[in-house]
């Protein structure tokens, strides 16, 4: 077991926009400068969504311009609409992650649009991109093991959404369990299905820890053959638009199972969990994440 597992770091994005703390721009550009010299290689970065809705995610420019230049690191900015693409290119970033939803009901309530729609904006986004250039894109499909208005969430509803981003040839499909409810056995029905819709894509694993399954769908996803797996430090997160959903996994907890199985991860533990303890300080609130509660083991001297 010595493959290489990419994680990819989430907490100035997702683990930020849900906390009460509203961080300003220089200080989210200090946490990721943080988590790159931890380790972090792929950064979920920025939001480029409407500030009056997440207030936590205002200033996503401000953030990218704070941010001396790393070659050795690829800062992600998120983006629901060609606006937000078009903010994203000009603000710099080294990937763009377009999200859809895997069912109208949250679609409605996060983005103010339907599966149908927001495939027609990934589309849009997509031919923009072919046109005009700009960085890689990616695609994650929320809510796609469970909806919180609309319940159970198919394997079919999910496919049929890969098979579009594979026609649209999307490099990598993320599958985002935004409310914490799959299950290991699930998991891996779900990325049989998702490699036959779209046999060509990378696919990338998004879990929360909400309902405490979270290791073990992330454990699931790498016997099935995943390569990466998005954490957020201290197991930060959650949706301020999907009901009780908590945090992430937590990186440290992630890399230390799977460093401790033999795989690499590229991450520095103890720096790891000393900025979830800085960054839980800063939030007022206790770690999520076990690793930044417990330590590693063996301890070190």
């Amino acid at each position: 077991m010595s493959r290489f597992i990419q994680i990819v770091e989430v907490g100035p994005r997702d683990g930020l926009q849900n906390e009460a703390a509203v961080l300003e721009p220089e200080e989210r550009a200090v946490f990721v400068q943080r988590l790159e010299a931890a380790g972090a290689r792929r950064i979920e970065t920025v939001s480029f969504v409407n500030p009056r809705r997440v207030p936590q995610m205002a200033g996503a420019e401000e953030v990218m311009a704070a941010l001396p230049a790393n070659p050795n690191a690829s800062r992600i900015g998120l983006v629901l609409n060609l606006k937000g693409w078009e903010r994203c290119v000009a603000a710099g970033c080294d990937e763009a992650n377009v999200v859809v939803c895997a069912s109208d009901g949250f679609g409605i309530r996060n983005q103010g649009a339907s599966v149908s729609e927001q495939l027609q904006t990934l589309a849009s986004v997509v031919e923009h991109r072919n046109a005009n250039g700009g960085p890689p894109l990616s695609l994650t499909i929320s809510v796609a093991f469970g909806d919180p208005f609309d319940g159970e969430v198919s394997d079919d509803q999910v496919a049929a959404i890969a098979a579009e981003a594979h026609a649209l040839k999307i490099g990598e499909i993320a599958l985002g369990d935004t409310i914490g409810v799959a299950d290991p056995w699930t998991v891996r029905r779900r990325i049989e299905a998702v490699r036959k819709a779209a046999p060509d894509a990378r696919l990338r694993m998004h879990f929360h820890d909400t309902r405490n399954t979270g290791l073990a769908n992330a454990y699931a996803s790498v016997e099935a053959g995943i390569d990466v797996l998005d954490a957020s430090v201290g197991g930060l997160g959650g949706c301020p638009f999907a009901p009780n959903a908590t945090g992430n996994i937590g990186t440290e907890d992630l890399v230390y199972m799977l460093e401790r199985a033999g795989f690499e991860t590229g991450y520095d533990l103890d720096a790891l969990i000393e900025t979830a303890k800085v960054m839980s300080q800063r939030l007022g609130k206790a770690p999520a994440s076990s690793l930044a509660r417990a330590g590693g083991f063996p301890p070190r001297s």
